[in-house]
């Protein structure tokens, strides 16, 4: 099986899930990883569709993809086809969702009957045909634990408001150095007492923001409210790698944007449903290879850097329209707005406090957070949003900070710091890297490679919460079910490196180096 790379809880946090029994099939087949329920979840779409339909936000899924943990290699490029089908049939239910809802408050079972119910006879389809691909190969398929992820549920406003906990996410100081294991330590700050709460389950549905899928007032907290809550760096051994390389690619100036996922949805078009800045590698979509994007161009400096770095815009929802308004991933799918480009985005490789680095091998995938966790639950966010002069003290993962005066929006990512040794990618593209302990060890069986870091600053005018409302609120793009909630954050990594670049890399690192 597959290790689990889920990062530590604080207690509050364990208290916000329930543990699920962990399946494991033999032979080459599928495995279950451990999963948690988050506490956001409704219990039962029976329970939920009793309640005023208004009062529904969203539809809450089981993720199949993270439950994937070994799928044959001969299967898996048409189970990563199906799992893209769920996500379209998701966020297609959604649409219907926000588009009737004046049917919902006429009819409390319309969202059950309507919606719920034929998406998950839609999804039940889509399972089968996944165990379809793996059983033709010779895996073996749970069938009975696969079609249980067929029903899916409903959120209320109230479940899926960040509720004023102001979370550090992970403890990333100023110079996007060690990520202390991505932790994810709720309840640090106090919300500010401006911060009003969103709309209750018995509001209209509209679910604030320009698209009317978020974000809401209780998703910004003004950070000059907030406690510190950036914890201590793990003490460096003898052993450490203390060097740094900075490789400088810009900040997407040139615009080039897609709505495809390589590394989740390869062959799909529109398969992240949102939009993403690329730097490095110039030629990454949907059909992008390894040997296509070996053969790319970059706008990295230095040239032997391939690597394509994509994470979602940020748009500032101040009624503006973007190129993309009538576009799926953009405006047809609740992604709307000015797209904002980076002031700075700085990208730099940094090392273990407890050991040497092993060199990335290329072609290497790594995403980092969760695109999901307003649904999921916050077990694989890593979302980092802090200000200008106070990354040192706070990091936020469920709200958006606004910022003072003279003080501008960042966001920081530090990438899973260990690998197995074997894969560049996994079925869940999460099982072959994962996060060091507390005092930034990598688990047995995994070695340590250059930690990517990335720090995007923005400069954005402060949002205003007036009457329970943001004016001018941004937000980064999502999945439209997701409410472009804070938490949702993530950042995508495919390791392309020319002339020994990446031994390079880790040779700087070790030796103490500050390279470029």
């Amino acid at each position: 099986m597959g290790r689990n790379n889920r990062k530590r809880r604080t207690p509050l946090a364990t208290k916000a899930i329930a543990a699920s029994a962990a399946l494991a099939l033999g032979g080459g087949g599928l495995i279950w990883a451990n999963f948690y329920a988050s506490a956001h979840e409704s219990n039962s779409g029976q329970n939920q569709t009793k309640a005023a339909a208004a009062s529904v936000a969203t539809i809450a899924c089981p993720d199949v993809q993270q439950k994937l943990t070994n799928v044959p290699a001969k299967a898996q490029q048409g189970v990563a086809t199906e799992l893209a089908n769920l996500d379209k049939q998701v966020t297609e239910a959604y649409a219907r969702l926000a588009s009737t809802r004046q049917a919902q408050a006429n009819d409390a079972n319309f969202v059950q009957n309507a919606i719920v119910g034929p998406l998950k006879e839609k999804r039940a389809a889509t399972l089968d045909r996944i165990r379809i691909d793996i059983q033709r190969v010779g895996g073996q398929v749970d069938a009975a634990g696969l079609s249980a992820l067929a029903a899916c549920t409903t959120q209320t406003a109230n479940q899926t408001t960040a509720g004023g906990q102001n979370n550090n996410g992970g403890q990333n100081n100023n110079n996007g150095g060690q990520n202390n294991n991505g932790g994810q330590q709720q309840g640090n700050g106090q919300a500010s007492a401006s911060a009003a709460p969103s709309a209750s389950a018995s509001a209209p549905a509209n679910v604030g923001g320009q698209a009317g899928n978020g974000p809401v007032a209780a998703d910004f907290v003004d950070i000059t409210k907030v406690q510190p809550n950036v914890a201590a760096k793990p003490q460096k051994t003898g052993n450490a790698s203390t060097g740094t390389f900075t490789t400088k690619c810009g900040v997407n100036a040139n615009k080039n944007h897609n709505t495809d996922n390589v590394i989740v949805a390869p062959g799909v078009t529109n398969g992240a449903h949102h939009l993403h800045d690329y730097v490095g590698n110039q030629k990454v979509d949907a059909f992008a290879t390894n040997d296509s994007l070996a053969a790319g161009q970059t706008s990295c400096q230095n040239q032997s850097d391939l690597s394509a770095y994509y994470w979602p815009v940020v748009r500032i929802q101040d009624g503006t329209q973007d190129f993309d308004q009538n576009a799926a991933g953009g405006g047809t799918e609740g992604n709307v707005g000015k797209i904002l480009t980076p002031v700075q985005a700085q990208i730099k490789y940094v090392g273990s406090p407890t050991s040497q680095v092993t060199a990335m091998p290329n072609f290497l995938r790594i995403i980092t957070g969760d695109a999901k966790s307003t649904i999921n639950g916050l077990g694989n966010a890593n979302a980092h949003w802090s200000c200008t002069g106070f990354e040192n003290k706070v990091q936020l993962t469920t709200q958006y900070p606004i910022c003072p005066q003279g003080s501008n929006v960042v966001r920081t990512f530090a990438f899973q710091s260990c690998w197995d040794g074997q894969n560049i990618d996994s079925a869940n593209h999460r099982t072959h890297v994962a996060f060091a302990d507390a005092a930034g060890n990598c688990a047995n069986g995994f070695k340590a490679i250059p930690q990517l870091t990335m720090r995007l600053v923005y400069k954005i005018n402060p949002p205003v919460l007036q009457n329970g409302q943001v004016k001018n609120a941004y937000a980064v793009d999502g999945f439209p079910e997701e409410l472009h909630k804070a938490a949702t954050d993530h950042d995508d990594f495919i390791a392309v490196f020319k002339n020994n670049l990446a031994t390079t890399i880790a040779n700087c690192i070790n030796t103490g180096k500050k390279c470029q």
